[in-house]
């Protein structure tokens, strides 16, 4: 029982190390991909920051507000969110945290009587917005750790004809935002129409006295504003994925630290457990071979022994009994009277004589050459005498064993695991070819 218990623990302790492994990788890929996406998101922030400066200054240099991007519906009957997660798992909460927000205010909107779109960004939110049954659009894939800006393009140009034919009343962005390494948040942004106060505040609006704007455009300023909304918006995507793709690999460092540092405890933890059911095994062994031993002592105060003459064979033929030969029968009357007391010895000694065929059980066939099987590590007398019933006299039976056959010898000296764990087929083989050169195994 022990020894399958230790075997199976070793396989658990085995699994768990391939297991850490295989965690600690990944964090190690995850923590070298955060700096690169990390210094993406700062790329970027240049041109966000001057594209909004360009649309403001359009929008102050009299640029028409009723653009199809700019003009806001009176009533929002259908919204769509664009649900920004990874193509992947094992980044601990970061796809249930979109999904959660993406949830929370596609129910407020049913709630209200209001009527939803969801366009999935990743595999991790078509895979659960689909299984829910929840209204869906295009999905967008494959690309979650490492985004390109014809990525978002292509994101900007669906959503945007969405809004302008008029299939949805606004849309909202649905994405985790990159703080610091250690700090992200899941975020809901307006994406279209856009607001005001996107528009508001440039430097192309008159002067306080009057005089015009810094700033000339050719074409038209409306013209001009029409044509680069679309790129806005795209450029906010653009954006949204990157610290997207920032924060997932911040989450699964995380999760692949803590897996690893799991994998740790529980390898220590089964290590404990392994090393206790060793020592329980070796100290049943060790407590059987002692009471083996004293049994053995304790057997040979009670042998009998009968001596006939001046022989003595005790050790091969113990008496039944107390101790003693029991007294030859008297001979039958027909034998013509009582025998003399030669007649009597001779009958006892011939009564007592045993034919070879009463050799003891554990006694080697005659043309075996018994082996000392005690040389053999983990063999000890008592062991020696158990394969001797067996019929196992020499270290060439034993490297002669299969699967089976170390199996059945195991159950019925009950050590489990004895032979595999002390190697006897190894020591056996090696004994053999000392003692027999001439016939190598």
């Amino acid at each position: 029982m022990a020894g399958g218990t230790e075997r199976i623990l070793r396989g658990r302790i085995k699994a768990m190390q391939s297991t850490k492994k295989i965690t600690r990788a990944m964090e190690l890929i995850a923590g070298s991909r955060i700096v690169k996406a990390q210094q993406r998101v700062q790329a970027a922030v240049p041109y966000s920051e001057q594209i909004t400066e360009v649309v403001k200054d359009l929008s102050a240099a009299g640029a028409s507000s009723d653009a199809p991007m700019l003009a806001g519906r009176d009533e929002v009957k259908t919204t769509c969110y664009v649900a920004i997660t990874a193509d992947r798992g094992l980044c601990g909460g970061y796809n249930a945290g979109v999904q959660r927000a993406t949830e929370g205010e596609v129910k407020a909107d049913v709630l209200s009587g209001k009527d939803y779109t969801i366009v999935p960004v990743g595999k991790k939110a078509e895979g659960y917005f689909r299984f829910r049954d929840y209204q869906m659009s295009q999905s967008f894939m494959g690309f979650s750790d490492q985004p390109s800006y014809e990525d978002a393009r292509l994101i900007g140009e669906y959503v945007v004809d969405l809004f302008v034919s008029g299939q949805v009343d606004k849309v909202e962005l649905v994405y985790t935002r990159f703080i610091t390494a250690g700090s992200q948040e899941v975020v809901l942004r307006p994406l279209v129409p856009l607001s005001s106060d996107t528009v508001s505040g440039g430097d192309g609006k008159a002067g306080s006295d009057g005089s015009g704007g810094d700033y000339e455009f050719e074409p038209d300023p409306s013209e001009i504003l029409d044509s680069l909304l679309p790129r806005y918006v795209e450029a906010r995507i653009y954006a949204a994925l990157l610290n997207a793709a920032a924060s997932e690999h911040a989450f699964r460092q995380r999760a692949m630290k803590s897996a690893t540092d799991n994998a740790e405890e529980l390898i220590g933890s089964l290590s404990i457990v392994m090393n206790r059911a060793r020592q329980a095994s070796i100290t049943s062994e060790i407590m059987e071979i002692v009471g083996g031993a004293a049994a053995l002592d304790d057997g040979d105060n009670v042998l009998g022994y009968v001596d006939v003459g001046d022989d003595y064979f005790g050790d091969l033929h113990p008496a039944p009994a107390v101790g003693r030969a029991a007294a030859p029968a008297a001979p039958p009357p027909e034998s013509g009277g009582a025998s003399s007391a030669a007649d009597v010895a001779g009958t006892a000694t011939a009564t007592m004589e045993r034919p070879d065929t009463d050799a003891p059980a554990d006694a080697p066939p005659a043309a075996v050459d018994a082996d000392d099987l005690k040389r053999i590590k983990g063999v000890a007398g008592v062991l020696e005498a158990r394969l001797h019933e067996m019929g196992i006299f020499t270290f060439k039976e034993i490297t002669t064993w299969n699967d089976a056959d170390m199996d059945r010898i195991d159950d019925s000296l009950g050590f489990e695991g004895r032979i595999q764990r002390d190697d006897w087929q190894g020591q056996a083989r090696r004994f053999h070819n000392e003692k027999y050169p001439d016939d190598q195994i």
